[in-house]
This record gives C-alpha cells, sequence and structure tokens, in this order.
C-alpha cells in the first residue's frame, strides 16, 4: 500500500520569514554593476548566439533582443519591416511571424549582398521579400520607397550586415530621407570595438551612431528604457526614434 502524501504548508512563522526574504533581497544582494558586461562578454565569446535558431533556421542575435524586439512591433505596429543583412534569413522569419500575429497588412524586406547562406525554410516565407544587394545603393532607397506606397504605416528598420563605421554610416544616410516621424531604426552589433566586446575590431557601428549624430544631432532619440530593459544588448545606443 502506497504511503499517503503530506503535504506540508510553511508555519506562519516560516512564511514571515520568506516574506521578509523576498522583500528584503533587492537591498541584501544588490548588483556590483558588473554582470551584465560579464554576460555579455560570456554571451558573445561563447557563441552560443550561432547556435540559437527560430524555427530551425539560425538566427544570430541576443535573445533578449528578439524579444525587446517583438514588444517594439506590438506597441509599433509598422507596415513595413527593412533588414539589413539576411545570413541564413532567420530573423526575418522571426520578424515576419511576429507581424502575422499582430494581423495587418505587412511585408518583411531583407537585404544582403549575397545569398549563398540563405535557408530554403526561410525562403518559403510568403511575407518576405529577400533582395541579394548591397544594402546602401540608390536601388535599395528606391524599393524601400515602392513598399512605403504599398505598406504606407510605421517602418522598423535593423541594420546587421557589414559591421564598418564607413558601411553603417552609409546605410543610416540612406534611411535618412525614407524614415519619417515615430519609426524605428536598430542599429546592431554596436558591442564591437569595446562596447564592451571586440576591443580591437576598429570602428564600428557605435562609431558610426556618433559620428551621424554629430552631423544630424536632431534626427533620432535615444530609446534608452528599451536598451536597458534586459541589461544587456546587442544594440548597444542603437534603440532609435526617428523625431
Amino acid at each position: 500500500m502506497a504511503a499517503a502524501v503530506i503535504e506540508q504548508r510553511p508555519t506562519p512563522a516560516g512564511l514571515g520569514r520568506r516574506i521578509a526574504s523576498g522583500l528584503m533581497a533587492p537591498f541584501l544582494y544588490k548588483s556590483t554593476g558588473s554582470e551584465a558586461d560579464e554576460y555579455h562578454k560570456w554571451y558573445f565569446n561563447t557563441m552560443v548566439w550561432k547556435r540559437t535558431t527560430w524555427m530551425g533556421v539560425e538566427t544570430w542575435k541576443s535573445v533578449s533582443d528578439m524579444w525587446n524586439y517583438q514588444e517594439i512591433l506590438v506597441d509599433l505596429k509598422p507596415s513595413l519591416v527593412v533588414e539589413f543583412g539576411t545570413n541564413q534569413g532567420g530573423s526575418a522569419m522571426y520578424f515576419a511571424n511576429v507581424m502575422r500575429q499582430i494581423g495587418q497588412p505587412f511585408k518583411v524586406l531583407s537585404v544582403d549582398v549575397t545569398h549563398e547562406r540563405l535557408n530554403p525554410i526561410a525562403q518559403r516565407d510568403p511575407d518576405v521579400l529577400f533582395v541579394e544587394s548591397r544594402s546602401n545603393v540608390p536601388a535599395i532607397a528606391d524599393q524601400i520607397r515602392d513598399l512605403r506606397k504599398d505598406y504606407p504605416g510605421k517602418v522598423f528598420t535593423i541594420l546587421d550586415s557589414d559591421h564598418s563605421m564607413k558601411h553603417v554610416l552609409s546605410e543610416m544616410k540612406l534611411l535618412r530621407p525614407l524614415l519619417t516621424r515615430g519609426d524605428y531604426l536598430l542599429v546592431e552589433d554596436s558591442m564591437l570595438n569595446g562596447h564592451p566586446n571586440l576591443p580591437g575590431w576598429g570602428p564600428g557601428p557605435y562609431e558610426a551612431i556618433e559620428a551621424y549624430e554629430q552631423e544630424f544631432p536632431n534626427d533620432y532619440t535615444h530609446d534608452v528604457d528599451r536598451e536597458n530593459k534586459f541589461g544587456f544588448t546587442y544594440a548597444p545606443n542603437g534603440f532609435l526614434i526617428r523625431n
């Protein structure tokens, strides 16, 4: 005969200690301020981000960033998502999946200089337009203009292609006349060149943002709350809302 399982409930005194412990924890176990950077370095150096997939397709992103992006998409409800840097296509699929849940007409435009790595699973997504091209050429600007006519509304744009300062700056300048008030721009991989990863990388996305803002200081407002929400991001200084 099986022994009876007796549920043991905490005594009033024990319950009180638990409540007190929970209330005091933020004061007793304060952050040293280094945890986010150390976790960020671990996340990057172990290359776990290269082993992250969406629906079976590699998606080289921070998973906390991806969660943040879907919250932004739900709040913004854009009609057009523009991605510079396709790679295998996992993130383009992800954006399309989120947008379908939002439930309004949309298109995802994903641009990359080569489709050699593009996964056929992603390529079959009916709501993603994959374009093989450099991202900073006039033909891409024309395509975005045309898509804005077909899908009027807000635009969510993410830069994740060539991570050199010169290239990212050229992408930001290409987008300048294309984005309007309230549109969202994410400049990814600004954590390179010591922010806090790969200090020897050389000027990259972070420095491109700085250079752009020196030239056009009133174009964007930094969405600091979003940037800081999960403690670390692959886009430091790169959560931008068009003014």
